[in-house]
Order: structure tokens, then sequence, then C-alpha cells
């Protein structure tokens, strides 16, 4: 691979046009009886991914709908060469189905069904074949030099300290921004931390709809805390948030929407959607660290910035995860999870707008090839917000 251009990164071009900065084969489980032979076939063929979940079956609705577009938002990143679909076969989340809508990317897909293919060990053994097949086509592929307007980036914190709005998400709004500047797209994530500071994106909305929209958003979410009985402000900030130095939600909130730069609101997508617009853009997620990550990796994020102030070693199975501590004490901690130091800020070491170039040479090296350390250690976690009850 040459050295790295200016503004650009090495991707792989995918048959729908979009680049992937990973070249994945996925092993993806239609539903939760199927997870443990999609971990199989993983452990059997090198170059394949798999995630292990509890959803797939008795959900209707809405949050049927839900899961079907995280499925195939998964498959459909641009990271993923190839899929083999792994179903049971009588289950709600049909593979086929899920085949079909990843299959439109133009991408290699096949589907196996355990029921069809005569039980566990069959399945497993027919899945390996294909993906063996697959994951030698995959890395037959090159990567071409590619612009970052080419680029989501999705963002994240998880387990916020005092430090989290001066340091850390500050210098990935600088990122944020950088990418937007080249003509790429930020995903701002984590609805129930930005409770709070609503007002200050909405000001910042390209039009009424928009603005009207994050008021929306916001007003569901409390909305849907107060249908379990309690007031979201009562269990957030977590236990964790607290001893690390924040005293309300709203101290919290104006921290986390630090993340989003200084540039215009284009939109507010559902979860798990695909961004229709270039820029920067708020996902509809909770904040559960497993379940927006997984949201912006299925709307197509092939990277992800995650600041910490507590310490975690989240990662995803498809899409490189860096993760930033917002203090230095944190970061020598937990060196084997955390990928760079914003604490250099509150020592008085560096500017943010230093660490945010750093951060940014840090995405260019990662989507040309250099692993994360949550990548390192498969960390591939993975979970779907769940918006309706299991029938």
């Amino acid at each position: 691979m040459s050295t790295l251009v200016n503004g650009k990164f090495w991707g792989y071009r995918r048959p729908d046009g979009k680049v992937g900065v990973r070249n994945h084969v996925l092993i993806l489980p239609t539903i939760t009886c199927a997870t443990q032979a999609a971990k199989q076939i993983t452990e059997l063929v090198q170059g394949t991914v798999s995630f292990i979940h509890q959803h797939g079956c008795a959900q209707v609705g809405v949050d049927y709908e839900q899961t079907f577009r995280t499925y195939a938002g998964m498959g459909a990143n641009p990271n993923v060469y190839g899929v083999v679909v792994l179903g049971l076969g009588c289950e709600t989340h049909q593979a086929r189905s899920v085949a079909g809508e990843i299959a439109k990317t133009g991408k290699p897909v096949e589907v196996v069904s355990i029921q069809d293919h005569g039980g566990t060990l069959t399945a497993i053994a027919h899945g390996a074949k294909i993906a063996a097949k697959i994951v030698q086509d995959a890395s037959a592929q090159m990567r071409d030099l590619c612009d970052f307007s080419e680029i989501i980036v999705g963002t994240e914190c998880g387990g916020s300290d005092a430090c989290s709005g001066l340091s850390a998400n500050p210098a990935v709004g600088v990122v944020s921004d950088m990418i937007v500047d080249r003509g790429g797209t930020s995903i701002l994530a984590e609805t129930t931390e930005l409770i709070g500071a609503e007002h200050l994106l909405a000001n910042r909305a390209v039009d009424e709809k928009v603005a009207k929209r994050v008021y929306e958003v916001i007003k569901a979410m409390e909305d849907r805390a107060f249908m379990m009985g309690v007031d979201i402000r009562t269990g957030n900030p977590s236990p964790g948030n607290i001893k690390g130095g924040l005293s309300s939600l709203e101290e919290k909130s104006l921290g986390a929407a630090n993340k989003a730069g200084s540039r215009p609101l284009q939109e507010l997508i559902d979860y798990a959607q695909t961004p229709s617009k270039k820029g920067l853009v708020w996902m509809d997620t909770p904040g559960h660290d497993i379940e927006q990550l997984t949201g912006m990796v299925a709307g197509g994020a092939q990277v992800v910035l995650f600041t910490t102030g507590r310490g975690t070693p989240t990662g995803s199975p498809i899409a490189p995860v860096i993760k930033i501590a917002t203090n230095t004490a944190i970061f020598e901690k937990m060196a084997d999870n955390i990928d760079i130091n914003s604490g250099s800020i509150i020592d008085g070491q560096e500017s943010i707008e230093a660490v945010g170039q750093r951060i940014f040479d840090e995405v260019s090296l990662v989507a040309s090839g250099k692993l994360t350390k949550s990548e390192i250690l498969k960390q591939h976690d993975f979970g779907i917000w769940r918006i309706g009850p299991t029938f």
C-alpha cells in the first residue's frame, strides 16, 4: 500500500459505488438460534466475522421492521465484501428476505437454512464451504485511493466523565467538521444524551422541518421513559457518569453535543437508516453503547469514533472503532483498549484543534487498513434497539 495522500484513504470499491475500509465476509444469523452455528463457521473460515444476538423471531410491526433494517444494513455496509445469511427456516425474519435486500448492493450473497440443510452440522459445513469461496474472492480485491467525501463516520461517547465535554468530545467535533468540509458524513447519535442540548442542534438545522423533528425526537424519547413510570433524568447520568464528575443530564448532554462540531444539521434519521444527505446527520438512537454503535454501522458508518472517560473495550464486528480517552489516567489504565489520549488537552499539553487533527490522521490510517485495538482483541459487540415487546 502506497503512502497516504493528504485528504485521501485506501479503500475497497463496491459494486454499488460505495467504499469500504475493511473487506469482511459476514456470516449473518437472522435468528438467535442460528447464532452459534454462525459463530462456528467463523471459527472454521478465516476472514469471516459474525455476531451473537437474541432477535429475529416473535417480533411484529415497527419493531420487526427496525430489526430487519438493522440486519440488512449490517450486510449492506461497505466494509462487507460478501454475506452468508444463515437462518433456521421458520423464523419471523426470513433469511431469504434479508438476503434479497442486501443483494441490491450487488455484492455476493448466499442463503443457508439449518432446517432445509438437514440440521446444524450439515448447515455449518455448507455455510463454511460457501464462505471459503467468498473469502478467497475477497482476498483478490485491491484497495483504491478514495476521497473522504465517501466516508461516513459514526460518533459516540460512552462512560462520560467531567472531562468528556472539555477534551475528547470537542476534539471529535473538530474531526466531524473536517470530514463534513471534505464532503463526507458525520453521524451524531445518542438521543437520550442530547436531552437538554436539543435547542443548540435545532438552531443549526438546515430548515424548519429538521428543527421541528429535533424536538419531536427528544419528546418521544422522554415519553418512552415516562411510559415505563420513570423520568429519564433519574437514571441518567448513570452511576459511572456521576462518579466521573457529572451532576445532571443537561451537563452530560452539553458535553455530548460537542461531538457534532459546528456545521449545519442536515437531517434527522431513524435508527439503522442510511443517511440520504452528506454533512452532519443525527440518528435517533438510545444511549446504550452497543445498540447505538450497531445502529450507526447498520446505517453505513465505515469508522466509529468512540470517546470514553470511564474506559470500555467496545467494538464492532465489521467497523473499526477508534477509542479516545478523555483523560490521561484512564488512557494509561486501559492502554490495551484505548487508541488515542485526548487527556493532553486537560493536561495543558495540546489544543483541542491539535488533538482533532491527530484523530483525523488516525481515521486516515485506520480507513486504509491500520487495526484498532478493539479489532485486535476481536471485540465483536452487537445489539439492536428493541422498540416493541416480544410475542
